[in-house]
């Protein structure tokens, strides 16, 4: 079935790109709204200049949008659904390695830290397009 061998395609694409730690921790700093490198660099504890790199290439692949703010851009997804597909995909790593007790309470600690935190909202929040999808 050709759709099928196209759509296995687009995913695995999309996991190389997001297949690095720091990007997936921009997604889930992204899924609250909009922020800066700077802002990110901050909140993330990672160099301005490598979350720039990891942006240009969420940004390249569509996964990300930027937009002027004054001097800064402010960078954004282009679909926060792919940071809850990110949570689903914790949860299935936290389970697979509960086994494990020496990586459990630390697995633990992180899922809880996942699941509650609050990325930044207000201001710079902007309303992220669903594609057409209709979540609930």
């Amino acid at each position: 079935m050709p759709s099928r061998a196209v759509l296995a395609r687009e995913i695995a694409e999309l996991l190389k790109v997001i297949g690095h730690p720091d990007r997936v921790r921009l997604i889930e700093e992204l899924r609250g709204g909009s922020l800066d490198v700077t802002a990110l660099s901050e909140r993330l504890a990672i160099p301005a200049t490598r979350v720039s790199q990891h942006l240009a290439l969420l940004k390249a692949h569509r996964i990300a949008a930027d937009r002027p703010d004054g001097r800064h851009h402010l960078y954004s997804l282009v679909d926060r659904s792919l940071a809850a597909w990110l949570l689903d995909g914790a949860r299935f790593v936290h389970a697979r390695a509960a086994a494990e007790m020496t990586d459990r309470q630390a697995l633990d600690a992180a899922a809880r830290l996942w699941r509650d935190h609050q990325p930044a909202t207000g201001s710079e929040a902007a309303p992220q397009p669903n594609n057409g999808e209709n979540h609930g």
